[in-house]
């Protein structure tokens, strides 16, 4: 695989908050733009962290007084699965094109054995080689 640029593969679309932005209207900006991290900026715009979808994650966890919600609420039910045999391009395609982050990889028999997620896939390209033009 040649070496390309960020530059070819970022996405030039993001979304910002500040740090007196209150976290329910930052959870509004990842949710109405189905995005999974926000970058926080100064008013000059410069870079001053990130706010993702995993830190509400620890927001919920360490929220005071506890909700008592269901995860039924919350879950998602129209879910995509692939099984272990699927090709990892298959798996890749099927998120992008549904703008997963997350596929169950499902057996017939024994039911939800696995899951492939992007940082699998990041994971999976940052080992590939390519091979020398001896080969």
């Amino acid at each position: 695989m040649d070496d390309i640029f960020v530059a070819r593969v970022m996405s030039s679309s993001i979304h910002t908050v500040q740090r007196d932005t209150l976290v329910e209207d930052a959870a509004r900006v990842l949710l109405e733009n189905e995005i999974g991290s926000a970058l926080v900026v100064d008013d000059d715009g410069k870079l001053e962290g990130i706010l993702t979808s995993t830190d509400f994650v620890d927001i919920v966890a360490q929220s005071r007084p506890k909700a008592e919600t269901t995860v039924e609420r919350y879950m998602s039910t129209d879910i995509v699965t692939a099984s272990a045999q699927d090709s990892i391009r298959d798996v890749a395609d099927l998120m992008i094109e549904h703008g997963f982050k997350h596929v169950p990889i499902v057996d017939e028999d024994a039911g939800a054995i696995g899951i492939v997620t992007t940082t699998d896939l990041a994971s999976y390209l940052s080992r590939l080689q390519s091979p020398s033009p001896d080969e």
